[in-house]
């Protein structure tokens, strides 16, 4: 007689939650599946170690990224999501807050092009019809299947909206070689679409000091800060700021009108945009070089700010260790590393 080959296990959660699920997938994707959103901002790969758990039995063997980003942690039961591959029965635990970080039904409504290779997208909000989230927090796009992408994935992209338009959310969004999401994104989104989210995640935002403060970005690191701007707008907070915008080219600056508006409604806030390299006949008067070394220019001394990053790993990097030579304390420079 063959063989019955067993395809699903059970996943037992706070043990008062019990999912039948089918094998295969990793535990990140498999609970999103029945929606249990755990954070996340690499997309699964084991590189942020947002998506902790605790596993009280099953697992499987420890990957080599756990090892790496949870060290003593491991010891005490816990693992990463994305790294578990779901087998055999498992019993976990979650924050509390976890259920509650829900799926989100979304229309887009609008695509618009910022520069060569970003674009941004503003969904209105469906199920629920308004979301609460704090300036700096994250959502998780998921990207259907689509041609060259056979199964469904997820993203994690900063909100980029105003949080008092509480029935839209804007993302903006980088191109990236080769990348699933932001192919199905640029290549496949049309408005009218309807999308699933999940969120909001992530504890960048801004303190409850009076502390003055550097922003420094690239890319689509632009989307927090333009939220928190806004925020910062409608709260009345004055709090002296410099953003520090960099870019390789002239041609990948965006929103420059829009930053000068929040420079004539904030006082105390200066907007400065940074190019790398400007061809020959292009017409610049600002700052040249890396991001990282207008900082440098701008401040000698920056005892008592706060720091503030958005952008690549190597970009946070290189700002962490100019913004900690300047003199702000490591423990007060923010930022959600996207991988």
């Amino acid at each position: 007689m063959a063989q019955t080959t067993i395809t699903r296990c059970r996943i037992e959660i706070n043990g008062d939650r019990r999912l039948t699920v089918q094998k295969g997938k990793s535990l990140l994707t498999t609970l999103a599946d029945h929606q249990v959103f755990l954070p996340t901002a690499c997309g699964g790969r084991g590189f942020c170690g947002l998506c902790k758990v605790k596993v009280l039995s099953g697992g499987g063997p420890v990957t080599e990224q756990e090892t790496k980003r949870l060290k003593e942690a491991l010891d005490e039961g816990f693992r990463l999501a994305c790294q578990i591959q779901v087998q055999d029965d498992l019993a976990i635990e979650v924050p509390p807050e976890v259920p509650a970080k829900g799926q989100i039904r979304a229309v887009c409504s609008t695509i618009e092009d910022m520069t060569y290779d970003v674009k941004r997208f503003r969904f209105e909000l469906q199920a629920p019809p308004e979301l609460d989230f704090v300036p700096g927090q994250y959502v998780r796009l998921r990207c259907p299947p689509y041609p060259d992408s056979p199964e469904e994935i997820a993203r994690e992209y900063s909100i980029a909206s105003d949080p008092t338009e509480r029935h839209i959310l804007d993302l903006i969004i980088r191109r990236m070689p080769k990348g699933t999401c932001t192919t199905y994104c640029f290549d496949h989104l049309k408005a009218g679409d309807e999308v699933r989210l999940s969120g909001p995640f992530g504890d960048f935002r801004l303190s409850k000091t009076d502390a003055p403060m550097i922003f420094v970005a690239g890319g689509s690191g632009m989307a927090p800060f333009v939220s928190i701007l806004h925020h910062m707008v409608s709260t009345g907070n004055h709090r002296p700021t410099t953003y520090f915008f960099g870019g390789k080219w002239i041609k990948d600056l965006y929103l420059l009108d829009a930053l000068r508006r929040f420079e004539q409604r904030l006082p105390a806030f200066r907007f400065v945009p940074v190019v790398a390299q400007v061809c020959n006949g292009e017409s610049w008067t600002g700052q040249t070089g890396l991001v990282t070394e207008a900082v440098k220019r701008t401040f000698s001394n920056l005892t008592g700010y706060e720091g503030y990053l958005c952008g690549s790993p190597g970009m946070i990097e290189a700002s962490i260790q100019v913004l900690t030579d300047l003199g702000i304390a490591h423990d007060k420079i923010y930022y959600d590393k996207f991988a």
